[in-house]
């Protein structure tokens, strides 16, 4: 919470900072990074507000998983708006270069170095978060897009400045939005393969399918699931069938290792039942 906190303050005021230098030198590659900065507001609100909300779920008997996915809704939303800005910037760009503006060289670099200034500050805060939670990682990646656009803006300021050549700012504006995207898709993507309750990355379910059914005593396994709850947080269900003389206990107990210790998966339910036993095979969904 403590880095997401800092890290939102610092990137509001300088948004705030950004879009007047934009609008007062006509930089678009400003404009530009003004505008991620935006999304990367909203997008730390939305994980700001998506950790509190989960933290505090109200235990109420039907949100048996708690509130954990909305990080994972914010990490999409997120997407949405990194999408948005990149073909805002690119269609701008376009325009740009057909009648570009006269722009202001120095102020602009001076909002564009300070600029890098506040992202390095948030990209270090961020940073060890972002191996753990999708949703900061989402906050991250805006971040260290918006880093890499600052640079971006130096440069394009330095160019105008030192040849006269304005059609380095619409360069380094679309230069932007193209960097902006495959971030963008790959957050987005990730965000639905959990949404969709697929299978983690990663994961041979054919592999944990043969490991479990290569325990002593079991003859079958079937209604194999695994799925993301929220970062870092897989779970899985499974039917068991084993001998029926076969005591259940040992097969338990193997059959958590091989989830837990091989596979990552803490939370897992499994059923263990008899092969005399029928109905459970019957389900088909």
């Amino acid at each position: 919470m403590r880095p997401l906190v800092i890290s939102f303050i610092l990137v509001v005021t300088f948004m705030v900072v950004e879009i007047v230098g934009g609008i007062i030198t006509g930089s678009l590659a400003l404009l530009s990074d003004a505008g991620h900065m935006a999304t990367d507001a909203i997008g730390l609100a939305m994980a700001l507000a998506a950790i509190t909300a989960a933290n505090n779920a109200n235990s109420d008997g039907h949100r048996t998983f708690g509130l954990y996915r909305l990080e994972i809704l914010a990490a999409l939303a997120n997407s949405a708006l990194l999408f948005g800005v990149a073909i805002y910037v690119l269609f701008e760009a376009a325009r740009r270069f057909q009648n570009p503006p006269e722009i202001l060289s120095t102020p602009m670099l001076v909002v564009a170095v300070t600029g890098l200034i506040v992202n390095i500050i948030s990209w270090q805060l961020l940073r060890a978060g972002a191996e753990e939670s999708l949703n900061v990682e989402g906050a991250y990646l805006e971040v260290l897009a918006d880093l890499i656009g600052s640079v971006g803006v130096i440069l394009a300021a330095l160019i105008i400045q030192f040849t006269g050549w304005v059609y380095a700012d619409p360069l380094f504006g679309a230069a932007i939005g193209l960097f902006i995207l495959p971030r963008a898709w790959h957050l987005g993507r990730r965000a639905l393969r959990v949404l969709v309750e697929a299978a983690p990355e990663g994961l041979d379910l054919e592999a944990l399918r043969s490991q479990l059914a290569s325990i002593p005593g079991v003859t079958d396994v079937h209604d194999l699931h695994v799925w993301t709850l929220t970062s870092e947080m897989d779970v899985a269900t499974v039917h068991i069938v084993t001998g029926s003389t076969v005591d259940p206990h040992p097969v338990l107990d193997e059959a958590r290792h091989v989830l837990e210790d091989v596979y990552g998966i803490p939370h897992a339910t499994l059923q263990v039942e008899p092969d005399t036993h029928t109905g459970c095979a019957e389900v088909n969904w």
